[in-house]
């Protein structure tokens, strides 16, 4: 979702530079940094920008270059230029007007120049800097598909490690069997009671029964593969990759709370890590 695109178009002998970039954002938010978008132009150049981008934190910067052969009257506020002096006297003490470096000083201060030039456009002006606009957006999406590209080999690479992990998983299952087997029967002996064993092996049945995780690990099976299939097929699949990586992280949960041993768990600490790199890439997916 983040991106940095650029165009340039010149229009009666100024350049004007149009810089648009995007951060993560769940919906469209756009801000125009400046003042010399023609304000009619405003809601098409916007309509465009959230019909092209979707999504992201965008902001949109248009500058002008002067050409050389362009005139254009700077005007001094000399009520503020003296007002600055007279607030850097007080807290500099005496500051000696006449200094260059002083007067230079105080006229890059806000609002001291002003510039005054002529920035209305015609329809076909317009229609130039509209395109210099496009020109940028399309910049933008070409280092969002860069970074796309990378981002889906990063995730699935994500995804096959989960599907990895949970296999060695499957190999600690049957050893929890003998392991709680082994648990329960000294404490059998040492109470000195007699049971039924074959009410005793249907009691170990019902107990682990309750920690069988097959549906678990058919249901995150499942998920992996539409997060796969969702990066192939939708145009925009962001949104539905933060539910489904949501849907991974409850079955990954659930199996840690039934795996009732210790190799299990650290496979699920393992899946667990996976999966939050994931939740954090997903975040930058358009």
């Amino acid at each position: 979702m983040t991106g940095y695109g650029k165009a340039e178009t010149v229009i009666e002998n100024r350049k004007y530079i149009v810089e648009i970039r995007s951060l993560n954002g769940k919906n469209c938010d756009l801000g125009i940094k400046s003042q010399l978008l023609p304000r009619d132009k405003e809601l098409q150049v916007r309509k465009y920008i959230a019909d092209t981008l979707v999504r992201g934190n965008i902001d949109l910067f248009i500058t002008m270059e002067n050409g050389a052969g362009d005139c254009q009257m700077r005007n001094i506020n000399e009520e503020l230029f003296v007002a600055y002096w007279k607030r850097l006297c007080e807290i500099a003490g005496n500051v000696d007007i006449t200094d260059g470096n002083v007067i230079s000083t105080i006229l890059k201060l806000p609002d001291v120049v002003s510039s005054s030039v002529d920035t209305t456009m015609d329809e076909e002006q317009c229609e130039l800097l509209i395109d210099a606009v496009k020109d940028a957006v399309t910049s933008l999406i070409s280092f969002r598909t860069k970074e796309g590209e990378i981002l889906k080999k990063d995730l699935l690479t994500r995804v096959a490690n989960i599907l990895s992990t949970l296999e060695e998983c499957e190999q600690y299952e049957a050893l929890r069997i003998d392991s709680i087997r082994s648990r329960i029967l000294p404490k059998l002996e040492e109470l000195e009671v007699s049971c039924d064993s074959g009410r005793f092996e249907q009691e170990m049945i019902f107990y682990i029964e309750k920690l069988d995780v097959n549906e678990e690990k058919v249901r995150l099976r499942q998920h992996c593969s539409y997060f796969k299939e969702t990066m192939e097929n939708e145009l925009y699949p962001g949104r539905k990759l933060g539910f489904i990586a949501q849907e991974m992280g409850r079955e990954i949960n659930t199996l840690g709370s039934k795996s009732n041993n210790a190799d299990m768990q650290r496979c699920v600490v393992r899946m667990k890590d996976e999966l939050e790199k994931i939740k954090e890439q997903v975040l930058n997916v358009l």
